[in-house]
């Protein structure tokens, strides 16, 4: 299915003239409030409206469809670059006469934020819930009211713009040739006689395997969000993050977050594999995993209820007969089986909105979804696969390219 970009800003107005969709509506209903964000842009939140780094916190200031910041003289002139930017150094706000008055930079800095906010005419304003609690207590103490919403925020980002989901697509390719690398190498590898797998006469370690992956990353302008290379029993373990050597006959987990570097945007995959011959165990995990995955896929769409999408997930692993989190008692803490969600949102954040559990979150076209079924046995090791997948105006289009076979085959991707 094809999935056509539309350039949205970051107030939620399109360029194109056409009648926003409903996502994009709520957006611009829910900005006509001022909004105030106080950070560098480390936060995704000010990543989305400020696509540049800037490494130090500043005042971010959305007002009547007009943005403004009161930043640092050295970040000035590639803020002034953005659209609809309106720029105050902190000295046109008067750092320097609060500064000769005897107050510490600190205090200076805050009541220069004050006066931005006196300037735009913000006396009311919406703000995330990580706003920091001193500038709030400051801005508070002058008369200011803030208020978090997070829901505002979260349906800010929820619709990627052209230039994060072009990012996100990068990062993918390297997901991807980081996953290869491991299938190559375990294809490679020989049995020892303990049953351990060596490179070069070496053991292959799955510290060996992520640096080999970090490299891909590397190599194909990403970073490392997150990685997972785990083996045996570590598999059933949550996030376990995986250490020693692989074995013959084991599940081997590799899921992995690549981050792409020009636009903040991140991928989420993850593959199992296994040398050699597959018990029966993993066999029957695998062909109940890759069946609530095709499943979830298929039903895809906007308007789709993330807690229904979430009940589909789970039906071919409950009709095997493993617990999931539907079928768990009230108050039981389930440890195998299918016992985590879905999956969850991805973009400016590996985990974002919607997390794809029992909420009442509902899909939205321009969604971006990782979605990754598992089942587990404690002691034992488990299955899962993930993917990410766009949510298109008709229903969805799957970014990853990757097969999902248990056995490892070198195959190539990326650079």
């Amino acid at each position: 299915m094809t999935y056509h970009c539309l350039q949205v800003d970051a107030v939620g107005f399109r360029h194109d003239g056409i009648e926003p969709h409903r996502a994009e509506k709520e957006v611009e209903t829910m900005t006509s409030a001022p909004i105030l964000m106080f950070s560098s842009t480390m936060s995704a939140d000010m990543r989305h409206v400020i696509t540049h780094e800037v490494h130090d916190p500043f005042l971010y200031i959305e007002v009547d469809g007009k943005r403004y910041t009161a930043i640092k003289s050295l970040e000035a002139a590639r803020m002034r670059d953005v659209d609809n930017m309106t720029v105050f150094p902190l000295e046109e706000l008067g750092f320097d006469d609060f500064r000769a008055s005897g107050q510490g930079p600190d205090l200076a800095e805050l009541n220069c934020l004050v006066e931005a906010c006196v300037r735009t005419g913000v006396k009311s304003a919406s703000v995330p819930s990580t706003f920091p609690l001193g500038v709030a207590d400051h801005l508070r103490a002058a008369g200011i009211e803030l208020n978090v919403d997070n829901d505002l925020f979260e349906m800010r980002r929820r619709v990627k713009s052209p230039a994060e989901l072009a990012g996100m697509r990068r990062a993918q390719i390297a997901a991807e040739a980081g996953v290869a690398h491991v299938a190559t190498q375990m294809e490679a590898a020989t049995v020892g006689a303990d049953g351990g797998l060596l490179i070069d006469g070496k053991p292959l370690t799955c510290e060996d395997l992520k640096t080999g992956i970090r490299a891909a990353f590397l190599r194909n302008g990403c970073e490392d969000a997150g990685l997972i290379v785990a083996h045996g029993e570590q598999t059933c373990i949550g996030h376990h993050a995986g250490s020693g050597q692989i074995f013959e006959g084991e599940p081997v987990t590799v899921d992995i977050c690549p981050r792409d570097t020009e636009s903040g945007g991140n991928s989420d995959m993850t593959r199992t594999f296994v040398k050699g011959e597959i018990n029966e165990e993993l066999e029957t995990y695998w062909r109940i995993v890759k069946e609530a995955f095709d499943n979830t896929l298929a039903a895809i769409r906007p308007g789709l209820p993330v807690a229904e999408l979430h009940r589909i997930s789970c039906e071919p692993i409950s009709n095997a007969g493993y617990p999931t989190q539907l079928t768990k008692k009230p108050g039981e803490v389930l440890n195998e089986g299918y016992f985590h969600s879905l999956g969850h949102g991805i973009g400016l954040e590996v985990h974002e909105a919607p997390g794809l559990g029992q909420n009442d979150a509902v899909l939205v076209a321009g969604d971006v979804i990782a979605i990754e079924p598992g089942c587990y046995r404690q002691g034992f090791g488990g299955v899962r696969l993930e993917d990410i997948v766009l949510v298109t105006e008709d229903g969805a289009e799957l970014i990853t390219d990757y097969p999902y076979e248990l056995t490892p085959v070198a195959i190539s991707r990326g650079v």
